[in-house]
């Protein structure tokens, strides 16, 4: 383990939200549990901007996180007291709604708060011209240089609408440490930072595959939320308020970084952070040195968060118990289907159980329809009739899982790009000045896979020999999410199982080789029918890691897709539990 010493000239930064409805007592919890610079919220996600998208339809006062404003109501005073200023991407579509909001609740409280917010992301308005048709919501991702600008004028509470989650770390270290834009180390090392803390307590255990092996007691209370210190080159600790729950390791920091990335080039608004340069070591108790990140000029374009109204979509789940389960889904299938008029039907059955469990649950399996269409009534009774029809003249044991449902709408995501002469992201101050915050230098770059790194010495050795057929996750952690339609899978070696180095180094190289496109598609089935140059493979060799990207695989993303995990939540767990031939040298 490396101790590192604490910097003279750190900023301690904090989050208390990783997504639009995380737990409201952790702007509090934060604010008690120890020393703090500045406290983050991360609210947006595609998803999240889509239903601020429809919260304008209703009423366009509105498109802002709500339970930001909750949490404020109860701390801001605490806040003020402590000396720690607030920033998050809460406004949403209404960053300005949100500041005027937040200062009515100043002005009820009886404080006089310093309130900034940053715009210039939100691109409905001139969709059509950007060539961007039929957007709900329409929201350029922008860096974290205009809340840098706002904190350095003094703001205390700052609001910004769809910044990238990272950078609501980066602006805070950018104005604390007065770095300039063509410092791409240090403000990839806080883009890092950013990452790991951008969803909460996801960096301190929260869904983490190694959670049986947390240290005693780290699951016996609520997480804690994590917090980073972040040094004048970049480089950080991360780590959490002391007596909360879960634990800071570099497995769960590992769980964090490989969460929702893409290749081993993630490309922001104000760098290109190279994934593939981040080293972590152990610091202490619950903390974790991140260090060595590298990081060049960003690109030219900004990536656009796109939301559309897709139609409308309902779902009927039957349940098929016992004997004869593929004729039941046979003959309600040949009832049904000619009669269904919708434009998308899909049809899934969850895995036949064994006929004669030990409890009718156990013995039993679903048959789930889901229907799209672009108008409610193909998927309203049309839909639903046929199915409650043959409630008494269909299989044995004939039942559906809840009530026939009404449609409901749903929204297809996409990502786009514009050239940042089209974006103009203007920081509004306390006082009402405007600030256009001018870009940083871009540069046109590939993002190329990076090559494999060599294996370690006598890694190859070590796996020659007979193998043993067991689950990937025997020491492999995995975690997964969504991007859009695509879907991400990090694999990486365990730290948390004591192996010496040199067996950790021969884990690490047969990881490495043994995961392949062509392998991928072996390990989950459900990606032999992409196209092949949709599975992409990235190693990311100091983290002893890949990041598998499957493009395509939740197809228009998480409110269009009929998967069965259209987030791809459980992905990584399937993947564990999957078999294959490791060999025996490893174990």
């Amino acid at each position: 383990m490396t101790t590192v010493p604490e910097p003279a000239d750190v900023l301690l930064v904090g989050n208390c939200s990783g997504f639009y409805g995380d737990r409201l007592s952790a702007m509090r919890e934060m604010l008690e549990g120890g020393p703090l610079d500045v406290l983050t919220g991360d609210y947006l996600a595609e998803l999240t901007m889509l239903i601020l998208g429809r919260d304008t339809m209703k009423d366009p006062a509105l498109g802002y996180a709500r339970t930001h404003l909750r949490q404020l109501e109860d701390c801001l005073g605490l806040a003020l007291e402590r000396g720690v200023r607030i920033v998050s991407n809460a406004g949403g579509l209404n960053p300005a709604g949100l500041a005027e909001r937040v200062r009515d609740v100043a002005r009820g409280l009886g404080l006089d708060v310093a309130v900034a917010h940053v715009e210039g992301d939100d691109l409905r308005d001139r969709a059509g011209e950007l060539g961007i048709e039929g957007a709900l919501t329409a929201n350029a991702y922008l860096g974290g240089l205009g809340v840098a600008a706002a904190l350095r004028e003094g703001a205390q509470v700052v609001v910004a609408g769809r910044v990238t989650d990272a950078s609501l770390v980066v602006g805070p270290a950018v104005a604390h440490h007065g770095w300039a834009p063509d410092d791409h180390d240090a403000l990839a090392g806080a883009v890092v930072a950013g990452h790991v803390l951008e969803c909460g307590t996801q960096a301190t255990g929260g869904n983490f595959s190694g959670f049986t092996r947390l240290p005693a007691g780290a699951l016996d209370r609520p997480l804690g939320f994590p917090l980073a210190e972040i040094a004048a080159d970049g480089s950080c600790v991360v780590t959490k308020h002391p007596g909360t729950g879960g634990a800071v390791t570099v497995d769960t920091v590992t769980a964090q970084l490989v969460y929702e990335i893409q290749t081993a080039r993630y490309l922001g608004p104000d760098v290109t952070s190279h994934l593939d340069s981040v080293r972590l070591e152990p610091a202490g108790p619950d903390r974790v040195a991140v260090r060595g990140v590298r990081g060049s000029a960003p690109p030219p374009r900004l990536k656009v968060c796109v939301n559309t109204l897709g139609g409308h979509r309902n779902r009927v789940e039957l349940v098929l118990t016992g004997l004869d389960v593929e004729a039941k889904a046979d003959w309600v299938r040949a009832r049904v289907e000619p009669r269904l008029t919708a434009a998308s039907v899909t049809w899934e059955r969850t895995a036949v159980a064994r006929a004669g469990g030990e409890t009718e649950e156990a013995a039993s399996c679903l048959l789930r329809v889901t229907a799209r269409d672009a108008d409610a009534d193909p998927v309203g009774k049309a839909f639903t009739e046929p199915f409650v029809e043959l409630a008494l003249a269909s299989y044995p044991g004939f039942t559906l899982t809840a009530p026939p449902a009404r449609p409901t709408p749903y929204g297809v995501y996409r990502a786009a790009h514009v050239d940042r002469a089209e974006v103009t992201q203007t920081v509004v101050h306390a006082d009402g000045r405007r600030e256009v915050v001018p870009d940083p230098p871009t540069s046109e770059h590939a993002a190329p896979t990076p090559p494999a790194p060599p294996a370690p010495s006598g890694a190859t050795s070590a796996t020659d020999g007979s193998t043993r057929d067991l689950p990937l996750g025997t020491f492999v952690h995995a975690r997964s999410g969504d991007k859009g339609g695509d879907a991400n899978l990090g694999l990486w070696v365990a730290h948390d199982l004591g192996a010496d180095p040199g067996l950790h180094a021969a884990r690490v190289a047969w990881l490495t080789a043994f995961v392949t496109p062509d392998a991928v598609r072996d390990l989950l089935p459900e990606a032999r029918d992409l196209p092949a140059d949709t599975v992409e493979v990235h190693p990311l060799p100091h983290l002893g890691a890949v990041n598998v990207l499957l493009r395509g695989l939740l197809g228009e993303g998480v409110a269009a897709s009929t998967r069965f995990d259209p987030q791809a939540k459980g992905l990584g767990e399937w993947a564990r539990s999957r078999v294959v031939p490791v060999p025996e040298a490893l174990l």
